[in-house]
């Protein structure tokens, strides 16, 4: 391979995401995506390119519709990692009177979880619930949040306007996306083991960018 055979050597900086869902919208081929899914998807390909999330990714019914409705009645975003609170367009959601939250950092959350023994994500999921806020839930490292999110649901301690579960991992990463799946609350898991701080800011940056479209 020489310099001269890089097919895109030259695109503006502007034009290289455009691209990438051009070529990703190509590799694609037959396959037909859900109008409303598709954005999402695409967004998560580009973000990993890793084409195995047309099929892992997993909607309720009318989740997108749900987000978004959430995000424009002011809906604020609770991560489990400063990465992914980091990569969400808080710009964009601040326009709708949102907020992005990660309390992970947070010394009474590590105080907490030394005292408890419980992890950081999961005690964050307790200081998230005690916000007087609508929320959606971006979760892309712990499955303990998600477990933790699950149980204050049954108990009807909070009620999340969505969930996106995209834990990354194998210790009960696979089982706490299933438990998320069984509430009545609106939804996007990535099912399986694969996910990532950086697919749930990804998940959430398609779902911000779609409304201003």
């Amino acid at each position: 391979m020489t310099l001269e055979q890089i097919k895109y050597k030259d695109l503006p900086p502007g034009q290289i995401e455009e691209k990438s869902f051009e070529i990703i919208t190509k590799e694609l081929g037959d396959i037909i995506l859900s109008p409303d899914q598709a954005p999402i998807i695409k967004r998560v390909i580009h973000t990993t390119a890793d084409f195995d999330y047309v099929k892992n990714l997993c909607f309720s019914e009318k989740a997108v519709e749900n987000f978004h409705r959430a995000i424009i009645e002011g809906a604020c975003i609770v991560t489990d990692t400063q990465m992914a609170k980091s990569g969400i367009n808080k710009k964009v959601l601040q326009k709708y009177g949102g907020e992005v939250f990660c309390f992970m950092s947070d010394e009474d959350v590590a105080a907490k979880a030394k005292e408890t023994g419980q992890t950081r994500a999961a005690v964050s999921m307790y200081k998230a619930a005690e916000l007087d806020r609508d929320l959606i839930f971006a979760i892309g490292n712990a499955p303990t949040a998600l477990i933790e999110l699950y149980q204050l649901i049954q108990a009807k301690k909070i009620s999340p306007k969505g969930i996106i579960g995209v834990p990354v991992g194998f210790v009960n990463v696979v089982e706490a996306k299933e438990l998320i799946m069984e509430t009545a609350c609106p939804y996007i898991v990535a099912r399986g083991r694969k996910g990532g701080s950086n697919v749930a800011a990804a998940v959430c940056n398609a779902l911000l960018y779609e409304l201003g479209r």
